[in-house]
């Protein structure tokens, strides 16, 4: 039997680990402008060796209405269209022979200063029923958005207004609780009965059915509606009697809902004895409703989004990237607490203020860092995307993360970081940077294209077709090839689902 025994083994590992000095340096980069702002002055409330700099160098900012009076006389300034200059920003610093703290050390981020699918009713697929997300905004209005009141304040405010008390009161709040952002009631009567009973024992379904009734009747008109169908039956029901084709338009809803949501005209113009004339006309009416009632226009506030970086365009027509002065943070070492640094004579306030200054060098070049990371990774996007300055979607070309990453010398997982949550101000909108990274597609000559060129041609496509004969996927497939676009019919039907826009037989119309 062999013996058995315990041996001691001796071997040598490699191991990376990171400082938390170094992991929250990572963690500045994906902060955005304003979680970065309040990061930094969490940090100056906490340190006495950091101050922020609220004074404003005119030396140093540029806006781009000074830009104009040098070279245009009009309002219509368009700053994509101008060559901007550029300075340097300053972040001033104290020297400590302890810690390397540059005085007024200057830095080489270049800045400049700033001033500040709509859904097509005819289009809805009728047999989706309703959708728990609003309508997709545009590039465009992610740069000058609008906040407003949620629906469901909207609908509590006209309940506080109404008669309404008791048990019928919670049913109406309970009602209002379960309608989704497309306006649409997600909660069946007997769930609201349920949470109602424990507060109102006597409360039946007869009286949430009441209630109901009255919600859907608030404005918006057909809110709170518990499918696409009966919310049209309300809006028409709700429209002056003498409303031209309102009965057939009723009939049409009530009676042959799936002819209509499956487009099929031909079958309506039958089983109604009616010819296709007077059908459009009906149809024209039953369009011109609310699909999605959550989709309302109460009371605005401007919002805006103020862009990281800004594309400028000099006299030559190159494109470059300048980093948003209006962003920039100012910090800077406190003076009297330097001095006070220096004239410490035991090691306890010595340690002290060697800790705080080492916490401020660290905050002052990760800072730094960040920006130049965001500058460079900026710039390559501005000049690997100069088509897309001119053409728009049509002129993305395919990017990924590594190829920024190998050309400025950073880590792919750095690059997704600084471009998660800053936006850019280019001549076609502002947008988040992660938006200009797109697959590759294949084409006929052998390069490859972008997945957005793709879809905006099939947008293009579409848009131009006959109406009443819709381009199929295959036909699709065959237009973009002629376009040199190698697309497979399966990956034209995905961009097109992806695009929310509905198959041929949905696109038909009258």
């Amino acid at each position: 039997m062999a013996a058995m025994g315990m041996n001691q083994q001796l071997s040598l590992k490699q191991t990376a680990k990171m400082t938390v000095q170094m992991q929250q340096a990572i963690g500045l980069l994906q902060l955005s402008t304003l979680e970065l702002e309040q990061k930094v002055r969490d940090m100056v409330d906490a340190n006495p060796m950091l101050e922020m700099d609220e004074s404003t160098n005119d030396n140093r900012e540029v806006s781009l209405d000074s830009l104009d009076q040098d070279n245009h006389n009009n309002d219509d300034f368009d700053p994509f269209n101008d060559e901007a200059s550029i300075h340097n920003t300053q972040i001033d610093g104290e020297i400590s022979h302890d810690v390397n703290i540059k005085e007024n050390g200057e830095t080489n981020i270049n800045e400049v200063s700033s001033s500040d699918y709509q859904d097509n009713f005819q289009n809805v697929d009728f047999s989706a029923g309703p959708r728990t997300k609003g309508p997709v905004l545009d590039n465009d209005d992610v740069y000058e958005g609008e906040t407003t009141e949620t629906l469901q304040d909207h609908l509590s405010e006209q309940l506080e207004l109404s008669p309404l008390q008791g048990a019928d009161k919670l049913i109406a709040q309970t009602i209002i609780d379960g309608v989704n952002d497309s306006g649409y009631l997600t909660e069946s009567l007997e769930d609201i009965l349920s949470c109602v009973v424990t507060t109102y024992p006597d409360t039946t379904i007869e009286d949430v059915q009441a209630i109901l009734k009255l919600v859907q009747h608030y404005d918006p008109i057909g809110v709170a509606s518990r499918n696409l169908q009966e919310n049209l039956l309300i809006q028409l029901n709700e429209l002056p009697k003498d409303t031209l084709n309102l009965n057939l338009a009723i009939r049409i809803v009530k009676d042959y809902f799936e002819l209509l949501a499956n487009k099929d005209f031909r079958a309506l113009c039958k089983k109604l004895s009616i010819k296709e004339d007077l059908l459009k006309e009906a149809n024209n009416l039953i369009v011109s409703l609310n699909p999605r009632p959550g989709n309302f226009k109460p009371s605005k506030k401007d919002e805006y989004i103020i862009p990281d970086v800004i594309v400028v365009k000099d006299k030559n027509g190159n494109y470059d990237a300048v980093l948003n002065s209006q962003n920039q943070l100012r910090v800077r070492i406190n003076k009297v607490y330097k001095s006070l640094a220096d004239k410490a004579t035991n090691k306890k306030d010595k340690e002290f203020f060697q800790n705080n200054l080492r916490e401020a060098n660290w905050l002052l070049s990760s800072i730094d860092e960040r920006n130049e990371t965001l500058l460079n990774t900026s710039r390559y996007i501005v000049e690997h995307q100069k088509d897309f300055m001119e053409l728009g979607e049509s002129g993305m070309h395919p990017m990924v993360l590594n190829d920024v990453a190998t050309e400025i010398g950073r880590a792919e997982s750095t690059i997704s970081r600084i471009t998660t949550n800053k936006f850019i101000a280019t001549p076609k909108g502002t947008f988040e940077l992660k938006y200009f990274f797109t697959s590759k597609v294949s084409t006929d000559d052998g390069d490859s294209a972008s997945s957005m060129a793709i879809k905006a041609k099939i947008k293009e496509l579409i848009a131009a077709e006959n109406q009443r004969k819709p381009l199929s996927d295959d036909k699709l497939s065959e237009m973009l090839g002629e376009s040199g676009f190698k697309v497979a019919r399966r990956t034209v039907a995905k961009y097109r689902e992806a695009l929310g826009i509905e198959s041929s037989s949905k696109r038909k119309k009258l």
